[in-house]
């Protein structure tokens, strides 16, 4: 029961913001001892941190981020450091910044800086430094995508941290890992796609009868139901996921992530009022296609080559489903060993749907409107 209080509370207390993650896109090209780069940066994510918006006006046209260059610049370029690495030696390159220019990813405006870098020898292995948004929001991640003598390799760039990467025979581990790491985070942080899941598991020890919710009547039944909507749900994302990180399926973030609130909502609103009592694992198998492609767009900016797409999008795909696990895993034996009790059946279970319901709503008008005629 505390678990499961616990569990309810958190709910309440967690942000009302659920969206995309914040990402940066960072591409480097190594050949010999010099280097070419470009770094994406959100917009959003630029304004928060050193105040492009001259205005306050909510909007950040092509004149303010213009003005802005210098400090975009000279604030990117002290969080990112790379270092060439060779016969035990470490020597900082010098990074050249270019031109800056603006594009357009998956959840809006994005800052592009072009720059150049000499490393004072070609190494074996390049050390970076990655530190953006270091003190703002620790969750924040640099996607890697570095080239060098003919092959390529991708990382997760945790915010803060220090990453070596061997130019001469790449650790494909090394990548796998980083992706599988970044797919646990992102579903245990992705509050929307976490509530989804809280409204399709939390009735799955109890069955609608009598025009009331009451405890199953064993443990056998109950782990049918949630085996059924824990496996439609991975079969489900994992197909978008595939297809929109292959390009195969491309929509308007907007677009997605609205109709993932709404997910959201429907399936908060059928626990309050039950229409689909025994086949919830339909709706997870239904409402998980547009899931995937939420998840897809932590890969979709990035641009992979086709072998360390599969490698990154394996290793993502894994890291969501441990992360998955681990939560039913947390959840599930606690909600089961109440699931008679009054408390569960008419406090806590109506209580988390009701909260649900209202943040999937503030998810729905902020996600579908244009920021400017948000009513929230």
């Amino acid at each position: 029961m505390r678990t499961l209080l616990a569990a309810a509370l958190l709910l309440i207390a967690l942000p009302c913001l659920a969206h995309k993650q914040s990402d940066s896109y960072l591409a480097l090209s190594m050949e010999g001892n010099s280097l070419e780069g470009r770094w994406d940066i959100a917009l959003r994510d630029l304004d928060f941190v050193i105040g492009l918006d001259a205005d306050v006006n909510g909007e950040l046209t092509w004149g303010e981020t213009r003005r802005g260059a210098e400090a975009i610049s000279k604030y990117a370029f002290s969080h990112l450091i790379v270092s060439a690495v060779e016969a035990g030696n470490t020597g900082r390159c010098d990074l050249l910044p270019g031109r800056l220019l603006i594009d357009d990813h998956v959840d809006g405006a994005y800052a592009v800086l072009f720059f150049e870098g000499e490393c004072a020898r070609t190494p074996n292995q390049l050390r970076i430094d990655y530190s953006l948004l270091a003190g703002f929001d620790p969750n924040h991640r640099g996607l890697l995508e570095l080239r060098s003598n003919g092959t390529a390799q991708s990382h997760v760039l945790a915010n803060d941290r220090r990453a070596t990467f061997d130019m001469l025979s790449p650790d494909r581990w090394q990548q796998f890992r980083s992706f599988l790491a970044e797919g646990i985070r992102h579903i245990w942080l992705g509050l929307d796609h976490l509530l989804f899941l809280f409204t399709l598991l939390l009735p799955s020890v109890v069955t609608h009868r009598d025009g009331q919710w009451q405890g199953r009547s064993g443990l056998r039944e109950s782990a049918i139901d949630i085996v059924k909507v824990v496996t439609a749900f991975t079969l489900a994302h994992s197909l978008t996921l595939s297809l929109a990180a292959l390009g195969m399926i491309s929509l308007p973030s907007r677009i997605v992530e609205s109709t993932i609130a709404l997910t959201v909502f429907l399936g908060a609103l059928n626990v309050l009022f039950p229409v689909v009592k025994e086949r919830r694992w339909a709706l997870a198998l239904g409402f998980g296609l547009v899931h995937g492609l939420g998840f897809a767009s932590v890969l979709s900016d990035l641009g992979l080559t086709s072998t360390h797409l599969l490698e990154a999008l394996i290793g993502f795909n894994v890291g969501v489903e441990l992360g998955q696990l681990a939560i039913v895993l947390m959840l599930m034996p606690a909600a089961f060993l109440i699931r008679d009790s009054t408390f569960y059946r008419r406090i806590l279970l109506p209580t988390c749907s009701a909260v649900i319901g209202v943040l999937a709503i503030y998810w729905i008008l902020t996600r579908a409107l244009p920021p400017e005629l948000a009513l929230l």
